[in-house]
């Protein structure tokens, strides 16, 4: 691998005046899957983190919120990637020797990760990275175990039925404190109950405005307020029920079934959303009416 092999990887970025959306699937957007999901923030102005390379792992790093610089070295050549936009990325390969730098303050940095948390794929000294050979590096494996999500077999109607805004749980993570900025890590079927396989989130959105209206009949998600805070009104067809989402080491679980509503942002609040399922749109329900249809 040289860096050459990394390259600045333009989303999707679907215009809204109350507030823009871009999103990402494994394997289709950027060329791996998505099995960890990790996000640093609180970072003060000017401070550096990484300086590392990954024996197996292939990442991509998006600035949600204010830039940073990616400096990628291959052992013989480096370079400086300049993110500044939640609409694009850098995807960085496997066995690349890589520092973020130059954090302005506050930045919020969103890595996807193609592998689980394993402390023997990480090279931590340059000098060791230098030296190991083509031959290390094309026989250096790491066991990734793939675990398949079913859901129940029950049919949708009956899932619809079945689903009660108290089936949606406040999920708190680990907040891995960091006086470079806090660092809060996601792995697929692990810390939440789903492989993800997309992951979008809203930007730039406009202080007291509303997103959402709407449900999804098979579609689990997590529903994390990256930055600022919003409220997430859940709507079972009898009950309503309100969550504030104010901190980034917390997420809250949404069952398949349900209404939602997203509102209340402070400006300039980042909603992120790990979801279960690629996007497929005859999983929504976007029709109220039609919704309580459903729930009959």
């Amino acid at each position: 691998m040289n860096v050459s092999d990394c390259k600045i990887i333009s989303l999707p970025k679907i215009l809204d005046i109350r507030g823009n959306l871009s999103f990402i699937e494994g394997c289709n957007h950027i060329p791996c899957e998505i099995k960890r999901t990790f996000w640093i923030y609180d970072v003060p102005g000017g401070e550096e983190r990484g300086g590392h390379a990954y024996k197996e792992t292939e990442e991509f790093i998006i600035a949600l919120s204010g830039s940073f610089d990616v400096i990628l070295n291959d052992g013989e050549n480096e370079e400086r990637f300049h993110l500044n936009r939640s609409y694009y990325g850098l995807f960085v390969p496997k066995m690349m020797w890589r520092q973020m730098v130059n954090f302005s303050t506050n930045s919020l940095a969103l890595v996807l990760s193609s592998t689980y948390y394993d402390q023997n794929d990480y090279v931590y000294d340059f000098n060791i990275y230098k030296q190991l050979s083509i031959e290390q590096l094309n026989n250096s494996t790491t066991q990734q175990s793939v675990v398949e999500n079913k859901l129940s077999s029950a049919s949708t109607h009956r899932r619809l039925n079945y689903s009660t805004v108290f089936d949606c749980t406040i999920l708190e993570f680990n907040k891995h404190t960091h006086d470079k900025g806090n660092l809060t890590v996601i792995e697929n079927s692990k810390t939440i109950p789903f492989d993800v396989k997309r992951i979008y989130y809203l930007y730039d959105i406009p202080g007291g405005e509303e997103r959402g209206g709407h449900a999804h009949k098979e579609l689990k998600q997590l529903i994390i307020a990256a930055s600022g805070s919003f409220d997430v009104v859940l709507n079972d067809g009898k009950v309503k029920r309100t969550v504030a989402l104010n901190r980034p080491y917390q997420g809250l679980l949404v069952v398949p079934g349900l209404w939602r509503e997203l509102n209340n942002f402070s400006s300039g609040a980042i909603c992120l959303v790990l979801a279960s399922e690629r996007y497929d749109e005859k999983d929504y329900i976007r029709d109220y009416r039609e919704y309580s249809e459903y729930k009959k």
